[in-house]
C-alpha cells in the first residue's frame, strides 16, 4: 500500500496530524491494537491551556504557564519550544472542540482545574476521563474523514530507509514493514512522509499507569532506522497509582488516581496521618511530580510501609462522586469508599520525557521522519513534565509538523526513485515453542528496570542493568530470527531496545536533575545541563 502520509499511532498526536493531512493527500494510520488502546485514551487529568482573557483564571497568563513549565523542567526545557507550544494552547482547544470533544463547563465557560506545579487553574477536563473523551472525538472524526484510512491491528515492525537498501547518500525513510496481527502476514507500506506517534514506554517497568500497548515501539523504530534519541533517562513516575496488591487484572495493577484530585484538595499522608510532603517542599502535595514521587519513595523506605495514602475524606460528601466519578466508582468496585477512607497509593512509571530527538515541528534527524507526542523529544518537558502539558503538545506539534512537512516535502515533488523494496526478511517459520521463555524475558526486563533504574538510581545499579540487558538483547534476537514473529516477540524486541536506551542515557548523566536522581551524584551540575543525545551504537 502507498500513501502520501503514513502515521504510526492513533492517539491525540497521530490523529490530530492525520485529520488535517487528509485535506492534502492520502493518509494511512496504523495502530497495533484497538484504536482506543492508547495513552491518550487512558489520560485522566486533562489538557493545560491558558484561554483568552475573560475565560481564564484571574491573574493567569501565557507567561505564567511558560514559567511553570520551565520550573518543572529543572533547567533542561528549551524555552523557545515551551513558548511556541504554550502560545498555541487556545488554538489546540478550538481544534479539539471542532472534532466534537466536550470539555466540562460552568455556564458558558470551561471549568478549569489545577494540578501539581501549576500556579493557576488552567486544566480543561471532561470529568476524570478527559483522554477517553478526546480519543472518542478524534477517532469518530477520523473514521468519517475522506482520504484517511485507519487500520487497527497493524504492528509496524521496522522503518525502511534508503541506506538499508544500499544508498550511501541522502538517507531517508521510504516506508515500513507492518505485521497484520490478525493474519500474521507482513505487508510493505510505502510513504516518503512518516509520522511516529506511537506513544510511550511505561511497560518497560514492572509498575505503570500505562496500557499494555505502551512498549516503546515508536522510539525503538526511530532508533533502528538511525534517528537520534535524547533524554530517555527522564522517566516520570506518577505519584499516585492505586495500591491494591490483593486484586488481579490490568485495571487493579495500573489504576491511576489523577493528579487533579490533589489539585482539588487531596493531601498525601503517611500511616500516622502526617502530611510528610510538606517537609520536602512547601508546595506539599502540589509540588511537581518528580519531587512528590521521590518524597513518597523516601517515606516508604524510611518507614518500611507498603504505600502512602491520598486523603480526600475532608471534602464534602458527594464531591468525589460528582467531580471524579470514574475514580470514585472504580475504587468502590475494589471495596474502597474514598469519601470515608484514604486511598492507598504508590508511584508508578507514567511518562517518558525524552524520545526521538526533534525540533518544535516534530522533525527528526532522519529525512522524511517526524515524531509527535510522547514518542518525540521537542524540549518542552525538559527533565520533568509539567502535569497536563502532554495532550497540549500532542495536538500543537501535530499541526506544526504537517505545516513543516508540506513545506520541505511538498506533495507532487519528485524524489529520487529508491531501489525496489525487498520482502521482509524473517527467521524460521516455526511457531515459538517456548512462549514461557518469552514471557520470562519480558518479566525480567520489567523487574530489573524497576529495581535498578526507577525513582532512585546508583552507578552500580545501572551497570548491573546494562550487563543483563546486553544478554537479554542476544536472547531476544534469537527469538526474533529463530521463530515466526508475532506481536509478543515484536514487543519484547522493542522493550529491550528502549530499556537499553534508558540505561545508557542514565549512565551518561553524572548529576541529579528532575526525574533522574542518583545517590552517587545527588546534586545538579550546571556544566552538565545539556541534552543526553544518543546516535546508534
Amino acid at each position: 500500500m502507498t500513501a502520501d502520509f503514513l502515521v504510526i499511532g492513533a492517539g491525540i498526536a497521530g490523529l490530530s496530524f492525520a485529520i488535517r493531512a487528509a485535506k492534502h493527500g492520502s493518509v494511512v494510520v496504523l495502530t497495533k491494537g484497538d484504536a482506543f488502546e492508547s495513552n491518550t485514551a487512558w489520560a485522566q487529568g486533562g489538557i493545560a491551556s491558558v484561554l483568552p482573557e475573560g475565560q481564564r483564571d484571574e491573574g493567569d497568563s501565557g507567561e505564567s504557564h511558560v514559567l511553570d513549565t520551565l520550573d518543572a523542567g529543572a533547567g533542561l526545557c528549551k524555552e523557545s519550544a515551551v513558548r511556541t507550544i504554550v502560545q498555541d494552547g487556545a488554538a489546540a482547544i478550538e481544534d479539539l472542540v471542532s472534532y466534537g470533544v466536550s470539555f466540562d463547563r460552568e455556564n458558558s465557560h470551561f471549568q478549569l482545574g489545577k494540578e501539581g506545579g501549576h500556579s493557576h487553574r488552567r486544566i480543561l477536563h471532561a470529568r476524570d476521563t478527559t483522554g477517553l473523551e478526546i480519543a472518542r472525538g478524534l477517532i469518530e472524526t477520523a473514521r468519517n474523514t475522506p482520504n484517511l484510512t485507519l487500520l487497527e491491528n497493524h504492528f509496524a515492525i521496522d522503518l525502511i530507509t534508503t541506506s538499508k537498501l544500499g544508498a550511501t547518500v541522502d538517507d531517508r525513510v521510504i516506508g515500513a514493514y507492518v505485521l497484520q496481527t490478525k493474519t500474521n502476514e507482513v505487508h510493505i507500506f510505502r510513504s516518503d512522509r512518516i509520522i511516529l506517534a506511537a506513544g510511550g514506554c511505561g511497560k518497560v517497568y514492572l509498575y505503570t499507569t500505562n496500557p499494555d500497548s505502551a512498549t516503546g515501539d515508536g522510539v525503538a523504530l526511530g532508533w533502528r532506522a538511525g534517528a537520534s534519541i535524547a533524554n530517555m533517562e527522564f522517566i516520570q513516575f506518577h505519584p499516585t497509582c492505586f495500591y491494591n496488591p490483593g486484586a488481579t487484572g490490568p485495571e487493579a495493577r495500573s489504576f491511576l488516581v489523577s493528579e487533579a484530585v490533589r489539585g482539588e484538595g487531596g493531601i498525601l499522608i503517611n500511616s500516622k496521618g502526617e502530611d510528610f510532603t510538606k517537609k520536602i517542599d512547601p508546595r506539599g502535595s502540589l509540588a511537581p511530580r518528580d519531587i512528590v514521587a521521590r518524597a513518597i519513595d523516601r517515606e516508604i523506605k524510611r518507614t518500611g510501609a507498603a504505600c502512602v495514602y491520598l486523603d480526600v475524606t475532608h471534602k464534602p460528601k458527594g464531591f468525589m462522586k460528582e467531580r471524579f466519578p470514574y475514580i470514585y466508582e472504580t475504587l468502590m468496585k475494589f471495596g474502597l469508599d474514598c469519601e470515608v477512607q484514604p486511598i492507598p497509593v504508590v508511584p508508578a512509571a507514567h511518562y517518558q520525557c525524552g524520545g526521538v530527538l526533534t525540533d518544535v515541528n516534530g522533525k527528526s534527524t532522519l529525512r522524511g521522519l517526524f515524531a509527535v507526542g510522547e514518542v518525540g523529544c521537542t524540549g518542552l518537558h525538559g527533565a520533568n513534565r509539567l502535569a497536563s502539558n502532554s495532550l497540549l503538545e500532542g495536538n500543537v506539534v501535530a499541526r506544526r509538523a504537517l505545516d513543516e512537512m508540506l513545506k520541505i516535502y511538498p506533495l507532487g515533488k519528485s524524489f529520487t526513485s529508491p531501489p525496489e523494496i525487498p520482502a521482509w526478511e524473517y527467521g524460521d517459520t516455526a511457531e515459538p515453542d517456548e512462549l514461557v521463555v518469552i514471557y520470562h524475558n519480558w518479566d525480567e526486563i520489567r523487574r530489573l528496570m524497576w529495581d535498578y533504574v526507577s525513582i532512585v538510581r546508583t552507578d552500580n545499579r545501572l551497570r548491573r542493568a546494562s550487563a543483563r540487558l546486553r544478554n537479554l538483547k542476544k536472547e531476544v534476537r534469537e527469538f526474533y530470527w529463530g521463530h515466526r514473529v508475532n506481536s509478543d516477540i515484536l514487543e519484547l524486541r522493542n522493550l529491550v531496545t528502549v530499556a537499553r536506551l534508558i540505561v545508557e542515557c542514565a549512565t551518561r548523566r553524572k548529576e541529579s536533575r528532575g526525574l533522574h536522581y542518583t545517590l552517587d551524584h545527588p546534586n545538579s551540575d550546571e556544566r552538565l545541563c545539556t541534552d543526553t543525545v544518543l546516535r546508534k551504537f
